[in-house]
Order: C-alpha cells, then structure tokens, then sequence
C-alpha cells in the first residue's frame, strides 16, 4: 500500500497513474472553477484539482479536512468520523 509520504514524492504524471490504478474514486464535486475528484488512496484521502477553461489537472493535495469545501463533500457522502469536524 502506497502511503501519502512516499506518493507526494513522485512527479505529477506518476501520480495520476497511481490514482488511476491503484486508488478508488470517491465523488466529484464542483468548487469555484474546479471539478475536484476525490480518491482513496490506502488510508488517504486525495483530491485532484480539474480546471475545465485550461483543460487540465492543476493540483493533486491530500484532502485537507479543515477547509470550507468539506460540506460539499459531507453533502454527498459519509466520511469517516476522523474527517468531520
């Protein structure tokens, strides 16, 4: 299992190989001008950051379970109590 220490490290192209490959989808939400995919990644939450003007990833971070845009995903789904604030 891949961990966030050793995934952050790889560069941007290898990164969403793995995601692909390896990590399972979660939801998708939209957030100002960004499509944003959430995947599991082992015991890791990622977000990948769509821009639809530019056509392109932008941003691959770990989620971070104290920003704004978690209502959008508590909206959706249920996340583990370690994530709710």
């Amino acid at each position: 299992m891949i961990s966030w220490r050793e995934f952050s490290q790889y560069p941007f192209d290898r990164k969403i190989r793995t995601l692909y490959e390896q990590a399972s989808f979660v939801v998708a939400i939209r957030y100002y001008g960004y499509k944003i995919n959430l995947y599991l990644l082992g015991q890791d939450y990622v977000e990948v950051f769509y821009n639809h003007k530019e056509d392109k990833i932008e941003k691959i971070s770990l989620l971070d379970s104290d920003h704004s845009r978690m209502k959008f995903y508590y909206d959706q789904i249920k996340l583990p109590s370690h994530l709710i604030q």
